[in-house]
């Protein structure tokens, strides 16, 4: 994901703008692996590969959000790690 994005990427659900960002991984001014956060509604969005996946919860990978908390728990801030939604992680 390339930084520029964050001035127009807001909360899918709840529409919050900006977003906090917390990078893992990058190379230049791409994000390679990170997160996104909603100050709002408390909400984690994972960058994978680049890739903000910004779902709405019913349609969230829980397997794949568990496996990206359990990657980079020693890089994410503890309010991501054990504070953040979606409930059902």
């Amino acid at each position: 994901m390339n930084k520029k994005m964050m001035n127009v990427l807001a909360c899918p659900i709840d529409k919050h703008f900006p977003l906090e960002i917390f990078e893992s991984k990058t190379k230049d001014d791409v994000i390679i692996e990170g997160a996104l956060y909603c100050t709002d509604c408390s909400r984690f969005y994972p960058i994978i590969e680049e890739i903000p996946i910004m779902l709405p919860d019913e349609l969230r990978d829980k397997k794949q959000d568990i496996e990206f908390l359990n990657n980079n728990h020693e890089k994410l801030p503890e309010k991501i790690i054990k504070q953040a939604s979606p409930w059902h992680l």
